[in-house]
């Protein structure tokens, strides 16, 4: 079974202070949803709220449609996977995955056949009788998996499970959590501040910034589509060139700055006058390009196998970067440059309200 998760008005203080302000927020059924933000910005709260372990504040959270107030933890249809994955050192593999059916009185021959199916499912199947201090890193992750599973949540909550792991094998969970979550179909509801975890797990995203909810969307929506300068400045590498709208035409602006002159999409309708901000991202700047070109000294070259990162620094001493694939040339260090870009792959926004 799986459940819609619904936010309808979530505010959760805690004193004077705000953690989450008005999130009205959809969930499907069946969907690997992840909130993305920085740290404190409300996505951990939210997953305790939804998890039962904090009370809201305002608002209300509903899973299939059931207003949880007043509902503990415990009776709720949701399992949480914490940061720390919580698993019992003492017990063999087997036990902790099958710890929750035998708390609930389950019978030792159906939980033993429960315990089974999981162990294959998280491709544990020869490790049962392991102690948890016997297994990878990767592999303890699956044995928190395979115990939240065990009693049959509609929903599965995870607080940024894999942050302790190395890089290499935190890419590896990522295929292996979205394999697990498709095989099994039930809601995962997944914190982190990783936007590469984010962007290649989830079906949807909502990016989080000071409480508030500032854009739900799919990966490729909150990456090529910002809605906000923070969602611009936070999901993935961006350049960023100030200035005011200068003129207005066809879903399309020019700001001015004391960088230059500069066209790109206008998706909000800024008017003329507003100040605002240009997003343009390293992989769409080009060198030698004649569109809303600048002038600029290379300063820093990082060669990272398939890509570099090319450093620029203007006469007005900002900062841009140029991101450069395999068998593309990069200049001379020190060396001028002029860069430019398409209109198209740039977005004009309002400058980011907490600046």
């Amino acid at each position: 079974m799986t459940a819609d998760v619904e936010l309808d008005g979530l505010t959760v203080r805690f004193g004077s202070f705000t953690a989450v302000a008005d999130a009205n927020l959809r969930i499907r059924g069946g969907e690997f949803f992840s909130f993305l933000g920085p740290s404190g910005c409300g996505k951990t709260t939210i997953l305790r709220t939804i998890s039962g372990f904090i009370d809201p504040t305002q608002g209300a959270v509903r899973i299939g449609g059931q207003d949880m107030r007043g509902i503990g933890a415990n009776k709720r249809p949701t399992a949480l996977i914490f940061q720390s994955l919580a698993l019992f050192p003492m017990m063999s593999v087997a036990d902790n995955i099958g710890y929750g059916l035998r708390v609930r009185g389950v019978g030792k021959s159906v939980r033993q056949k429960k315990v089974d199916e999981l162990l294959h499912l998280v491709a544990l199947g020869d490790q049962g009788a392991k102690k948890v201090d016997e297994l990878s890193g990767g592999q303890r992750q699956r044995v928190a998996i395979a115990r939240a599973l065990a009693v049959e949540p509609q929903v599965l909550l995870l607080d940024e499970p894999l942050s302790a792991l190395d890089l290499k094998l935190r890419q590896h969970m990522r295929n292996e959590l979205r394999a697990i979550q498709k095989r099994v179909g039930i809601t995962f509801i997944y914190i982190t501040h990783d936007q590469g975890e984010a962007l290649t797990m989830s079906d949807r995203i909502a990016v989080m910034n000071r409480g508030r909810i500032e854009q739900v969307g799919d990966g490729r929506d909150v990456y090529n589509a910002p809605r906000t300068a923070f969602v611009a400045s936070f999901v993935g590498e961006n350049n960023a060139i100030v200035g005011f709208v200068t003129d207005v035409a066809e879903g399309m602006a020019v700001i001015e700055g004391k960088l230059g002159r500069f066209r790109a999409t206008n998706p909000l309708g800024l008017k003329k006058g507003a100040l605002a901000t240009l997003f343009v991202r390293p992989e769409a700047l080009r060198f030698g390009a004649a569109d809303n070109s600048l002038a600029a000294i290379t300063r820093e070259i990082a060669y990272e196998g398939n890509l570099t990162h090319v450093g620029l620094r203007t006469a007005e001493d900002t900062h841009l970067t140029v991101l450069l694939s395999a068998g593309e040339a990069a200049p001379e260090m020190d060396a001028p440059a002029s860069v430019g870009f398409d209109a198209a792959r740039a977005i004009i926004l309002p400058p980011r309200q907490d600046d």
